[in-house]
């Protein structure tokens, strides 16, 4: 099966994606919402791309290493932002270390033959 090869990639993005929503709602619920805005945002932009690539790869387009290099940036960029709030919100601190566990497997992920 053509997704086989990318499995652990996929996984990682799948998981990057729930936990990046999930922040994306906690930090709705905070009180200062504004000052959360570009974290709400890098999160849901950072779900979508990581659902994308996790679509493409199971389908084994010929774009998977392409989308496999944005997703690694844009998780790199939520992962900065939610740091940035890691030490007073525990779902921003999980958000980063997922973002960054993800950008990490797909940007040196070695495609199994």
């Amino acid at each position: 099966m053509s997704h086989e090869k990318y499995q652990e990639c996929i996984d990682a993005c799948n998981e990057c994606a729930t936990v990046c929503s999930h922040c994306a709602t906690d930090c709705l619920m905070e009180d200062d919402v504004q000052m959360l805005s570009a974290c709400i945002r890098l999160d849901m932009e950072c779900a979508s791309i990581c659902r994308s690539t996790a679509e493409i790869m199971s389908i084994g387009s010929e774009f998977s290493d392409r989308m496999r290099e944005i997703c690694a940036d844009v998780c790199n960029a939520c992962a900065a932002e939610c740091g940035k709030h890691a030490n007073h919100m525990e779902h921003c601190r999980t958000c980063a270390e997922t973002c960054r566990k993800c950008a990490e497997i797909c940007a040196n992920y070695e495609v199994i033959p």
